[in-house]
């Protein structure tokens, strides 16, 4: 039974695993980062662990917070918050390669289930000067299409009514900060690293929606102190498999409970706009500040998750359990390209340093790296809190255009071919999504069959809180409710193929 990972077995690691360069003995915890789950544990916990150690500023250690699963406190405290970070690609000739490193940014992790106001005290501590997060699109309580705080959000209703005992994301962050204004301490930077567009915008917003309902003092000292910087984030980071575990300890020597894997691939933006002090996080390697970032989470939101979604629901309609499976595929690929090339490059604005030809090709071959097993059913999770900024703005600036959109429309009626919970050899799934029961009702209701398919669109697209005014749009709904016929009779492969 191979050693634990832990800080005193740092000196024990082989030559070649990168480890923590600087003493973690002095880290003072100076961000709370709510959502500690894989993705921030491969982004902003490595670039915060390379500041660390090339400022030698270590008043920048991470507290995470686990808004449910007690999982990763449990894997992480007996590792005194360390893990190991795995970053595989393929060579020239497509063999798989590996190069590992220990983070030690992490100091503990509270789980906010089982003690919210140790999240609260936390994010009211007078070390804590930024407030972060990644809790996916679903777990900011808003309407996708409005982008308005959901008031009906049953952890909306109950943090309202209970403060010192918050479920929400955003509840925890405005009874965290009543608790910093009634003690008269400093504001702080609240940074959110999710995929929404002008994310930190939209976090003020319902922040600020939530504090108005609690108290307009509180309300008015967010809005004039406190600080809510957009940023941009990329790299792709599947689930930890087993065979990732037994392969990580077997190089390790030791056991990690909860190492993380990603492409090397990494990019982070942010408005450098803080209210407190930031880590050195501009490294090189690292993030790139900006005064602008709404031009890159342009770009990302639509040249990556764009497709990044619509490949999901096509592969695994198909089938395909893995992104490069499905990239594997020429006709998918194929249409990828198209849909990328043809419809969402020409809705996009110059960015400086950018050339959308490369990104393009870099991110197919992204996409298509043979080492990372990103799962199709992962990013087909909470499609209706996804496509509204990835796709959908998209298609309606085509048709402002009077441009096609013929290709896009495939992508929504592969999000509503995958609703049906069975992929075309028949094998079930779980489809993961808040709003999945209505929209399958919907789309019940509509019924089966050779005359259904535009019953079905109309009745999916319209559905105002994903698609709002798109609801109205006939030409659109029309082009849904034909290639989700073409799905239906002839698959996804075919239905690709036709739409390259």
């Amino acid at each position: 039974m191979a050693p634990r990972l832990n800080a005193a077995g740092l000196a024990r690691l082989p030559a070649g695993i990168g480890r923590p360069g600087y003493d973690r003995a002095h880290l003072r915890p100076g961000i709370v980062h709510l959502g500690i789950g894989a993705f921030h544990r491969a982004h902003q916990a490595p670039l915060t662990d390379l500041a660390l150690a090339a400022s030698g500023d270590l008043r920048w250690g991470i507290v995470g917070v686990s808004l449910r699963s007690p999982a990763t406190r449990d894997a992480l405290a007996p590792q005194d918050g360390l893990y190991t970070l795995s970053l595989r690609d393929a060579d020239a000739v497509g063999a798989p390669r590996e190069s590992l490193a220990v983070v030690g940014a992490v100091l503990r992790v509270l789980v906010a289930a089982e003690n919210p106001d140790a999240v609260l005290a936390q994010i009211a501590h007078p070390d804590t000067r930024i407030v972060s997060l990644t809790v996916t699109e679903k777990g900011y309580s808003r309407e996708p299409a409005s982008g308005r705080l959901r008031h009906s959000d049953p952890d909306i209703v109950h943090d309202l009514a209970h403060p010192r005992a918050p479920r929400s994301a955003i509840g925890m962050l405005v009874h965290g900060l009543a608790r910093r204004h009634r003690a008269g301490l400093p504001p702080v930077t609240l940074l959110s690293c999710d995929n929404l567009p002008s994310n930190g915008d939209t976090l003020r917003g319902l922040v600020l929606e939530f504090a108005a309902a609690c108290n307009p003092a509180l309300h008015d000292w967010i809005a004039t102190h406190c600080t809510f910087p957009n940023s941009m984030v990329d790299r792709i980071v599947p689930r930890t498999a087993d065979a990732d575990l037994q392969r990580i300890a077997a190089h390790l020597g030791m056991e990690d409970a909860w190492p993380v894997v990603g492409e090397p691939f990494l990019e982070w933006v942010i408005e450098d706009h803080f209210a407190a002090g930031r880590p050195a996080w501009d490294q090189p390697g690292g993030a790139r500040f900006v005064a602008d970032a709404a031009p890159f989470e342009h770009l990302k939101l639509r040249m990556v998750n764009g497709p990044h979604s619509a490949l999901a629901y096509l592969g695994a309609s198909a089938g395909l359990a893995t992104v490069s499976q499905a990239m594997a595929d020429p006709a998918l690929r194929g249409y990828l390209d198209t849909l990328i090339g043809l419809e969402i490059a020409p809705t996009l604005h110059a960015v400086p340093g950018v050339d959308l030809a490369t990104l393009r090709a870099r991110l197919l071959a992204r996409f298509a790296n043979p080492a990372l097993p990103h799962r199709t059913q992962q990013i087909a999770m909470d499609g209706s809190q996804k496509l509204p900024q990835r796709l959908l703005g998209t298609v309606r600036d085509r048709l402002r255009a009077g441009a096609g959109c013929s290709r896009l429309a495939l992508a929504v009626a592969a999000w509503m071919h995958y609703l049906r919970g069975h992929d075309e050899q028949g094998d079930a799934y779980v489809v993961q999504d808040p709003l999945a029961g209505e929209l399958q009702a919907r789309l019940a209701a509509a019924g089966q069959g050779e005359d259904a398919d535009l019953r079905r669109a109309r009745a999916l697209v319209g559905y105002a809180p994903v698609f709002g005014d798109l609801a109205g749009h006939d030409p659109f709904i029309a082009a849904v409710a034909c290639h989700a016929a073409a799905l239906r009779r002839r698959g996804a492969r075919a239905a690709a193929q036709e739409a390259t």
